[in-house]
């Protein structure tokens, strides 16, 4: 890939390039199902379609710790494997027309309720469950402060930098440095915030953490893109006190395994709250 002057169209369409990078072969300009396939259903209400990514360990790290707060029962977990395109299937974009993970199902309502975009599927079962959401209205509205930060912020991380640095065909400068920059300052924010607080809404734990910290918990500990030495993570000291904090806690421990396909323990599909003692 030249990095000489591009000139746009006047009207862009799309080619199919199969070195495009790391996600080029699966990615489409159009929306909707691609082929028929039906999804699977356990016994539980709660039917999750996901994949250990970020954005999937937000929800799953969630359920743990409703279940480990003896809130929630049990529920069930099935991977979707994103470079199987196993989210363009009929019954996956049902659930979620936008074809991105994670998505979930609640039988315990009728109709079912259909759940997409993981801060939504958070809010949904901390107001279900009464938990992880402040009673008080002002720390409630700074925990959804928080959590749409993180809804924002993300892609910049995910879709910029991680893009650039570690999946396009080759290293680009401009955008390396443009993503870094900002990503950076995101951590900035972050280590600010915590230097006065304990949690993201005081010294309580909300969702507001468990959505960031899948994000930018992982990228402070070293484990995401392989970016550590790179951004600096150390040098943000009150991120990484939270980030070790919360990677400490056994739901979420648990969290990052379930719909995970890599790795040394992994739980793809996830039925019971038994099959942990597998791995």
């Amino acid at each position: 890939m030249s990095q000489s002057k591009y000139t746009p169209p006047k009207v862009w369409s799309w080619q199919k390039d199969e070195n495009a990078g790391h996600f080029g072969a699966i990615n489409q300009p159009t929306a909707g199902a691609r082929f028929d396939k039906e999804l699977q259903k356990g016994k539980h209400d709660l039917q999750l379609y996901s994949l250990a990514t970020p954005n999937g360990v937000k929800v799953t790290v969630l359920l743990e710790e409703l279940i480990e707060a003896q809130l929630l029962d049990d529920y069930d977990a099935w991977v979707i494997n994103i470079m199987e395109q196993d989210q363009f299937g009929s019954d996956f974009v049902a659930i979620n027309p936008n074809s991105k993970i994670p998505a979930l199902m609640d039988y315990s309502v009728s109709p079912p309720q259909r759940l997409f975009e993981s801060g939504s599927i958070l809010f949904y079962l901390a107001e279900k469950y009464n938990a992880f959401l402040p009673e008080d209205a002002s720390a409630r509205t700074e925990c959804m402060n928080w959590l749409f930060w993180q809804m924002a912020s993300a892609p910049i991380l995910g879709g910029g930098f991680g893009h650039f640095y570690a999946y396009a065909p080759e290293p680009i400068e401009y955008p390396i440095n443009r993503y870094t920059m900002e990503v950076k300052r995101q951590l900035d924010v972050l280590d600010q915030h915590l230097a006065q607080h304990q949690f993201m809404v005081g010294n309580e734990y909300t969702i507001a953490d468990m959505a960031i910290w899948p994000w930018y918990g992982v990228l402070a500990l070293g484990e995401l893109y392989e970016a550590g030495e790179f951004l600096d993570v150390q040098s943000y000291e009150h991120v990484q006190r939270w980030a070790k904090a919360i990677a400490e806690r056994p739901a979420v421990q648990r969290g990052k395994l379930v719909n995970r396909t890599w790795g040394d323990k992994q739980l793809p599909n996830r039925h019971s709250k038994d099959d942990f003692a597998q791995l």
